[in-house]
């Protein structure tokens, strides 16, 4: 059984996988939004494909750890997954994750394009790998 890890966005969905023990996460693909239905549906094959066991989303508190307007509609997002494919979604700070995943791609001398396509699958590893790591001691 697997982790599924979601970094949702207004216009993507960043998408990461554990390994099966639990050890590490993976990104393995961004899921351009085109609707609540496909959405879901895409979220649906990947958790089929996988075996999902449940589903970390990462949450965009403020700064100050308050929730603002985004981390309403990811929660809101996430309710209608988690009623329409019975499957548990937990969530996880994911407070500066887009930053570090933009800092690892700049370290790793991306071009701003190829940045731009995956630092939503990046960032949701960065989401999933937070949690796998809190869960592990």
């Amino acid at each position: 059984m697997r982790i599924i890890g979601l970094d949702v966005g207004d216009r993507t969905i960043g998408v990461a996988v554990s390994d099966p023990l639990g050890y590490t996460a993976q990104g393995i693909t961004t899921i351009r939004r085109k609707g609540i239905e496909r959405d879901i549906e895409e979220i649906k094959k990947i958790c089929n494909e996988y075996q999902a066991e449940y589903i970390i989303s990462g949450l965009p508190k403020n700064m100050n750890g308050s929730l603002g307007s985004q981390s309403e509609k990811v929660m809101e997002f996430c309710k209608i997954v988690e009623e329409r494919l019975s499957i548990e979604i937990k969530y996880w700070d994911e407070r500066l994750t887009t930053v570090a995943a933009n800092r690892a791609m700049l370290e790793a001398d991306l071009s701003r394009a190829k940045r731009k396509k995956i630092v939503d699958k990046i960032a949701a590893t960065y989401i999933l790998q937070g949690y796998l790591d809190s869960i592990s001691k």
